[in-house]
């Protein structure tokens, strides 16, 4: 059984390496089958190579002489462009030379023209800037005269203000010797009384330097709605349309007993007598209310006025509350002096407005002057712009006949040298200041026969 087993085991080994040599045989028969197809796939292109190959051979033979060829192709070219570049370098140098002459030429001409017209235009900018500011120089200058004068005047018044004051209190005492005086001549006759101190009223205003009919009017008569006719002695007038109305009151009977009694007790019935009718013309002047009167721009106040000094002072050392009473009316009590301080206050206030007005109109004019001065100078601008204008025109136009490429002075030169008869040719001089120059052809057009022709125009044409 072992044998069996042994010998089946012998068998199948042997069948096993007789099937693996055969497999192995196969595969190197198809190995030996493949590489053999292989060298011939390689030696098969090794041949197609081999004759590519030689064919890029005879390729690059053949670029090698086209290379030779194109390098003694450019050599020449080289050669003919170093020639041309020469020939132009000579051409463009003359060229230059020509137009630096020719610029020279024209800066001198156009530094001698405007040199010209500067010194012509400031020579009449001048006459004309002396014109226009002549009068405003003789304006202004009476202008701070006028200041300079008002200025001196105001400071000589102020230095004589104390003499002034003085002077009124000399008046004040020599109207109050008056008034007693009269008092015995106006005894009694309140008509006369009345007219009296209107006189003394004129005197103050006289002497308050305002002007009857300008600064103050007297004996306007108004009308109220109601048809009654009143008429103040004096309407002042301010600025701005204002009015200051002045009534003089006369009470003279009562201070006259007063003064001339020697029993105390007639003077303090007297003294009470006066400061009665004081009151009475306080209430009777309110009542008339001449503030509300139509075309009357009154102050809230009127001024009543007692023309003796010593009255007035007595009745307000007796009766102080006078002042109140007065005011409550819309009165204000006044004297010959403390109306005539203002009076003079107003004459001030007058003058001073004439000042202003004065000084207005002459503002105005210097405003007006001022607008024509500067339409003046906006003209001169103008007048710069165009001369400005007309000068750079000039140096196109200069360039465009005299320079450049293709100028219309070469190009005429050019028409001549090709045959052109004209009557007279342009001055070779003035040619040669402009710096135009016109070559000919180096072989004289005995070459081929043909006529010189200028450097400018053939560049122009072959330009175009």
């Amino acid at each position: 059984m072992d044998l069996q087993l042994a010998a089946i085991a012998a068998g199948s080994l042997s069948l096993l390496f007789l099937v693996t040599t055969l497999i192995y045989r196969q595969r190197a028969s198809r190995l030996a089958q493949h590489y053999q197809s292989s060298e011939q796939l390689l030696q098969s292109e090794l041949a197609f190579k081999s004759a590519a190959l030689e064919a890029l051979q005879v390729d690059v033979q053949q670029l090698t002489e086209k290379e030779r060829e194109q390098s003694l192709s450019a050599t020449a070219l080289r050669t003919q462009l170093a020639v041309e570049q020469s020939a132009n370098q000579e051409k463009i140098a003359l060229l230059a030379q020509s137009e630096a002459r020719l610029k020279e030429q024209f800066e001198n001409l156009a530094n001698r023209i405007f040199d010209s017209k500067a010194q012509q235009f400031d020579q009449q900018s001048q006459q004309r800037l002396a014109a226009t500011f002549a009068p405003l120089k003789d304006q202004l200058g009476a202008f701070r005269q006028q200041v300079q004068s008002v200025y001196e005047t105001e400071a000589k018044e102020r230095h004589t203000l104390k003499a002034e004051i003085l002077s009124l209190k000399q008046l004040n005492e020599r109207m109050s010797e008056d008034a007693l005086n009269l008092t015995k001549a106006l005894k009694g006759d309140s008509k006369q009384q009345g007219n009296w101190g209107e006189v003394v009223l004129a005197r103050v205003l006289e002497q308050s330097g305002l002007r009857q009919g300008h600064e103050y009017s007297t004996e306007v008569s108004q009308s109220t709605d109601d048809g009654k006719r009143y008429r103040p002695d004096v309407i002042v007038h301010l600025p701005e349309g204002k009015q200051i109305i002045i009534d003089s009151k006369v009470s003279l009977t009562a201070y006259e007993q007063y003064f001339n009694s020697d029993d105390d007790v007639e003077r303090q019935a007297a003294l009470t007598a006066h400061v009665q009718s004081l009151r009475n013309h306080i209430k009777g002047l309110g009542a008339k209310d001449y503030q509300a009167l139509p075309g009357i721009h009154s102050l809230d106040y009127v001024l009543m006025f007692i023309p003796i000094e010593a009255a007035f002072l007595t009745a307000l050392d007796q009766q102080p509350d006078l002042v109140k009473l007065a005011l409550d009316n819309n009165i204000m009590l006044v004297s010959p002096t403390n109306l005539l301080v203002a009076l003079r206050t107003v004459n001030n206030i007058w003058r001073y407005e004439y000042q202003n007005q004065n000084a207005k109109l002459i503002a105005d004019k210097a405003a007006a002057m001022y607008d024509k001065l500067r339409l003046f100078v906006d003209e001169l601008q103008k007048l710069g712009k165009g001369l400005e204008q007309a000068q750079l025109s000039y140096e196109t136009s200069l360039k465009r006949l005299a320079s450049g490429r293709g100028n219309l002075l070469s190009q005429a030169e050019g028409l001549r040298d090709l045959g052109v008869t004209a009557k007279k040719a342009i001055d070779p001089e003035w040619l040669q200041q402009k710096g135009v120059v016109v070559e000919k052809s180096s072989d004289n057009g005995a070459t081929n026969g043909e006529m010189t022709r200028p450097v400018a125009s053939e560049r122009s044409a072959n330009d175009e």
